[in-house]
């Protein structure tokens, strides 16, 4: 079988979505996704401190599924590859770039033999066999398992038809590994990069068993830092990434530690910045807007849809009625949204799939603008869905609760909903249900809710990263949307063959023109993140799509 070197990406490119603030000089992002480190070299203590808005709901690489977990995931551990400075991936647990046969479907990955595990122990091929195998087998219940559908038996391994030792990857000795997928995968050299496909030690896993990850203790890691002070996911409200003295590569390293905090409110953590108590904050609305001209404020605009999902799960839901969905989306007005009460460079949406993301095979459409969709504000139309709602449903009025994180931002967007919805809509009643995030997290799972405000970021720069979310069965398909014909065409997508290109675009924007002719789910905006950030801090890489920030080029310029 031939081999060939394998780049990329396919006939996706992912365009940097960073942008330089408005203002007197304000953001310090280029156009590569990275901050622009001035010229100069580390000096001064080399910690950076950076408060977060949630808690981190888990460390394990099996289990994560948010930001917040996947940041700290991709800086603590590495996978096949890791993204570098300008979103493009890179060998790191490879030594080289991987050899792909002629039909695609065959990676041949020879491992870099430098690389160590926190403890001393080489990384090895088995690891990357056992990581695998664990996050798809269906007892550890990761949610990321979906990913690997494109892994030869993935998905027989997923619906228990098949032995998780038959999932198509093989150590070929210590150091090479052998990948055989089940169908064409043109992002596959960015899922290499992802948290899910990190390589994880059988013998730690074992030791530990459920507690493994449970703290920072319990765990060993192969990344740029280890984490530490880490004491349980969901409720820490403190923990730290340092500087890994086994890493490969840790010569590249300049920071010592990144101390992450846990502050839910704005004000608090920009009073904290100006104090020079830390190097980082989120901020939001008013605060946003009030810091825009000031130097160290930046705007990071995101492969990201924030949306709201209508639980659809039982036959008897009202949310089942098309109009009904219909009516609660022209109730909202997204761009005051956005403007007033968000101010953090967050935009309308003009889909599920994030605009400036992915452009078509010949490189010169963007996705959202080739499938069409209007998501308006009119509150004629949205009456006029509701009152044909009601005498489908034969009902006169509704109650729904919206549940929602309890950040600043979140906060401020579902009371923002719950007024634009009830004034539109008579009869329509809205509470709201504001709680931590992992609360969140696990109440939308479950399907406790009635409404939910969620949210994805791309894992990688291709729409299918959204659409395959709703097809019928996903469990990131939280409200149980359902659509044969879109399923028919996310399912196309993932089987056309490699040199048909053209035809599996068609197929992803008809998909995404069914889900919003639908109105399956609510966009709410396309998001972006306001930060101010201390002009000592330099080479922080951003990636739009997958795990947001890489401190491994950080450092601190006094």
């Amino acid at each position: 079988m031939k081999l060939k070197k394998s780049f990329a990406f396919g006939f996706i490119t992912l365009f940097s979505l960073t942008l330089a603030a408005c203002g007197n000089g304000g953001g310090k992002t280029d156009d590569t996704g990275s901050s622009k480190a001035a010229d100069g070299e580390a000096s001064g203590e080399q910690i950076f401190r950076i408060n977060e808005q949630q808690e981190m709901p888990s460390a394990d690489p099996s289990l994560a599924t948010d930001e917040v977990s996947f940041t700290a995931l991709n800086n603590v551990y590495e996978g096949i590859y890791r993204l570098d400075e300008k979103n493009k991936p890179q060998p790191a647990g490879a030594a080289e770039k991987a050899e792909m046969s002629d039909d695609g479907l065959v990676y041949k990955i020879k491992l870099n033999e430098d690389a160590k595990w926190s403890d001393g122990k080489p990384v090895k091929a088995e690891d990357y066999v056992y990581g695998w195998q664990r996050t798809v087998d269906p007892a550890t219940a990761s949610e990321y398992a979906s990913l690997y559908s494109a892994v030869k038996n993935g998905q027989d391994i997923m619906d228990g038809k098949k032995d998780k030792a038959e999932l198509g990857i093989k150590a070929v000795g210590d150091y090479e590994l052998e990948v055989t997928l089940q169908q064409v995968t043109p992002f596959m050299d960015y899922l290499f990069a992802f948290p899910s496909f990190f390589p994880q030690r059988q013998d730690v896993v074992e030791k530990y068993g459920a507690k493994f990850a449970a703290n920072s203790e319990n765990a060993v890691y192969n990344g740029p830092f280890t984490l530490a002070d880490f004491d349980g996911p969901g409720t820490d409200t403190e923990w730290s990434l340092k500087k890994n003295k086994e890493y490969w590569d840790n010569k590249t390293v300049k920071l010592d530690e990144v101390k992450v905090s846990v502050v839910k409110e704005a004000p608090t953590s920009l009073n904290l910045f100006q104090d020079g108590q830390v190097d980082e904050v989120v901020l939001s609305g008013e605060l946003a807007q009030q810091m825009a001209s000031d130097p160290e404020f930046v705007i990071e605009k995101e492969a990201s849809t924030q949306y709201m999902e209508l639980n659809q799960r039982e036959d008897s839901s009202p949310f089942k009625n098309e109009n009904l969905r219909k009516a609660i989306s022209y109730s909202i007005d997204r761009k005051s949204l956005v403007e007033s009460i968000l101010g953090d460079g967050s935009v309308e949406p003009k889909g599920l799939v994030p605009a400036d993301m992915s452009t078509s095979p010949k490189g010169d459409k963007d996705f959202a603008g080739e499938a069409g969709n209007v998501i308006a504000h009119d509150e004629k139309k949205a009456k006029e869905y509701w009152e044909k709602a009601k005498k489908e449903l034969g009902i006169t009025k509704l109650d729904m609760d919206i549940l929602s994180s309890d950040t600043d931002s979140s906060k401020k967007t579902v009371e923002y909903l719950q007024g634009a919805i009830q004034d539109t809509l008579d009869g329509v009643k809205v509470t709201v249900s504001p709680v931590p995030f992992a609360v969140r997290l696990d109440r939308s799972n479950k399907g406790d809710f009635t409404t939910t405000i969620g949210g994805w970021g791309a894992d990688y720069a291709d729409p299918s990263s959204f659409l395959n979310l709703f097809e019928t069965g996903n469990s990131y398909n939280r409200g149980h949307y359902s659509n044969p014909e879109y399923d028919k065409n996310v399912k196309a997508a993932a089987t056309t063959n490699a040199n048909e290109p053209e035809k599996r675009w068609d197929n992803m924007i008809d998909a995404e023109k069914i889900i919003m002719d639908d109105m399956g789910v609510v966009p709410l905006y396309q998001r972006a993140q306001a930060r101010m950030r201390s002009e000592k801090v330099k080479g922080i890489a951003f990636h739009p799509a997958g795990p947001k920030f890489d401190y491994k080029w950080a450092y601190i310029s006094e």
